[in-house]
């Protein structure tokens, strides 16, 4: 418990779930303003198409961060057992990646709301894997049941 500990101090957790509570509040009120139809000037429907499914993307992809900083709070609070936050159901769950030569032709606070919402989904990826090893590690036959419930 000590190396999860050190991987995911309270501190950390406020500052991502403020972190994905600031993005998320940023992303909502870019894409209610209007202001990405005002910045393309050439009206490309194949751009605005784009920008509609990058926009649900986003959004998806911080509610699934969201949720698992909840239940990671939730987890240290004494809220949720181990057993119950590595349920499945509780995991970080699975967002697609944006569509980057698309993205790339967004106005800048458009691919800056898409690729920050990438980059945080990415550094929790890889601190719920690192968390999810320590637990097998720890607990070898919860890994292995893990691994057979996965696998179905």
């Amino acid at each position: 418990m000590a190396e999860s500990e050190a991987l995911m101090t309270p501190k950390l957790l406020d500052a991502l779930y403020t972190e994905a509570m600031v993005l998320a509040d940023e992303a909502r009120s870019y894409f209610e303003s209007g202001r990405f139809h005002d910045e393309v000037m050439d009206g490309d429907s194949n751009l605005s198409v784009a920008f509609s499914c990058e926009s649900l993307k986003v959004t998806t992809r911080l509610m699934h961060c969201i949720a698992w900083l909840l239940n990671q709070k939730a987890l240290h609070s004494g809220e949720l057992s181990e057993g119950e936050a590595w349920n499945h159901d509780r995991q970080l769950g699975y967002a697609a990646a944006s569509d980057q030569p698309m993205v790339e032709r967004f106005p800048e606070e458009a691919r800056h709301v898409v690729m920050a919402s990438e980059e945080l989904f990415q550094r929790l990826q890889r601190l719920s894997a690192r968390l999810e090893r320590r637990d097998e590690d720890e607990r070898p036959v919860h890994g292995m049941l893990q691994r057979i419930q996965n696998s179905f």
